[in-house]
């Protein structure tokens, strides 16, 4: 039954209204700001990346649009649409748009990594002979023959200041059986995600 004293009770009806006080001006002009900051590390991203972002088709395509403007004053009110058009969002789409980045972020450092990995390895190959006996074992079904061929011709390119074929060659052979390992390690894990006994 509704209590007909509600709010007579100073302290109560004052609290109540502090619990659900609106956010300060300066608060809100911080979460502007944000959005707009985000809005614009989505306009400085790869447009294939963008697309597969998941948020609303009209706040991508302000985006997508911004991208393709040149002119300085065009692209400033663009941005300026883009913020505007992000304010739209709800937490949990901007909240979902933050993790793509931040996993871009990741992914990119993660990638970097691997590829100066696979530097070193090739780097390794040319140096030193042992480094070829370590791959084939890791890799028998490579072509031995083939490899000892692109090392040596690789070796040449570099004395001669020749342009870098097999150099580009080997690291590429690197690289595939990278992905091949990763493949192989994620079949595998997904392997064993399947032997275990789904809920019933």
């Amino acid at each position: 039954m509704p209590n007909a004293n509600r709010g007579a009770v100073g302290f109560q009806s004052s609290e109540f209204e502090q619990e659900y006080e609106r956010p300060s001006k300066s608060e809100l002009k911080r979460q502007m700001d944000e959005l707009q900051k985000l809005g614009a590390q989505l306009v400085a991203e790869p447009r294939d990346r963008v697309k597969r972002v998941p948020m609303p088709d009209e706040v991508k395509d302000a985006i997508l649009m911004c991208q393709t403007i040149t002119n300085h004053e065009g692209r400033r009110r663009q941005l300026q649409y883009v913020g505007k058009m992000m304010r739209t969002l709800s937490e949990e789409e901007v909240a979902v748009i933050q993790r793509t980045i931040d996993s871009w972020k990741g992914a990119s450092k993660a990638e970097t990594a691997a590829l100066h990995a696979l530097e070193r390895r090739r780097e390794k190959l040319l140096t030193d002979d042992k480094a070829l006996t370590d791959l084939l074992t890791e890799h028998p079904e490579l072509d031995v023959q083939h490899l000892r061929t692109l090392i040596r011709n690789a070796r040449k390119e570099q004395a001669e200041s020749k342009p870098p074929k097999a150099y580009r060659e080997l690291f590429q052979i690197l690289k595939d059986l990278a992905k091949q390992d990763k493949e192989g390690k994620k079949a595998a894990s997904e392997d064993t995600d399947d032997d275990e006994p789904a809920d019933e």
